[in-house]
């Protein structure tokens, strides 16, 4: 090997030591498992329900199946709800209207349970219907879909007009059907625009039928939904659609 091979090769063993000098300086201590636990905050501990579907300790109970006192009509805001109590059931009385909340609610987890009524009348959207609105305008339907058929958009547990449910596990009627609803309420800034667009994720008998859906604006029987700036909490509308369905059980906690 010539002197000018020898000072090449040198020099090439000499930047590859330096090389490996370099990316053995660079290469981090390894990282202990402590250091990426932390400690707060701690979750509030809450006791669950005593059964499956009952209200955990930390929820607001809207309906328990003794009185409408969490109530009032939805056409005014403030006169009582007209609806009736049957043996420990909420039952949608017709010609009295929708039912609202007293208190007003933005993001929340939602239980209710409801039962289409055994005696069988009409099709497709008259049958068994009734609608839980989210700050009384974002519907998840109430409907017996069991075995009637109709716009797929409008069966129970659609988002309605906007996202029809993933599977249908409906309940005969007679039988009671539970709902679990975890909502996200839309964001506007101050200037009304929205940043922010409402999300719904719904869970029919313990099955997932609306996954984290993200919703297209306010509930609308004819039209394209839009989005308009509205307060940040309001309160949930049980609809009167002119069928006896029944509901009870019904919770909701505040997120």
């Amino acid at each position: 090997m010539n002197k000018h091979f020898k000072t090449l090769a040198f020099l090439a063993a000499g930047i590859c030591i330096s090389t490996l000098a370099t990316a053995q300086e660079k290469t981090p201590p390894p990282m202990p498992p402590q250091a990426t636990e932390f400690y707060t905050p701690v979750p509030p501990k809450i006791t669950p329900g005593a059964q499956n579907n009952l209200p955990p300790s930390d929820a607001i109970v809207l309906f328990d199946g003794t009185s409408l006192n969490n109530f009032v009509s939805a056409k005014d805001g403030s006169s009582p709800a007209g609806w009736k109590i049957e043996d420990g059931a909420l039952v949608v009385t017709a010609g009295q209207g929708d039912i609202q909340s007293k208190l007003p609610f933005g993001d929340a987890q939602y239980h209710l349970e409801w039962t289409a009524p055994t005696e069988i009348k009409g099709e497709g959207q008259g049958r068994g219907n009734s609608g839980f609105f989210l700050m009384g305008m974002y519907e998840v339907q109430v409907l017996d879909s069991y075995e009637s058929k109709t716009y797929t958009n409008g069966q129970a547990g659609s988002i309605y007009k906007q996202f029809p449910p993933l599977v249908n596990p409906l309940r005969a009627p007679g039988e009671w059907n539970y709902y679990d609803i975890i909502f996200k309420a839309p964001r506007f800034d101050k200037n009304g625009v929205l940043t922010s667009p409402a999300t719904v994720t719904v869970l029919i008998n313990g099955v997932l039928v609306q996954n984290h859906v993200i919703l297209k604006g306010p509930t609308e029987y004819i039209g394209i939904p839009n989005y308009k700036a509205h307060a940040e909490v309001l309160p949930i509308k049980l609809q009167d659609h002119g069928n006896p369905v029944k509901f009870r059980n019904i919770w909701v906690r505040p997120l």
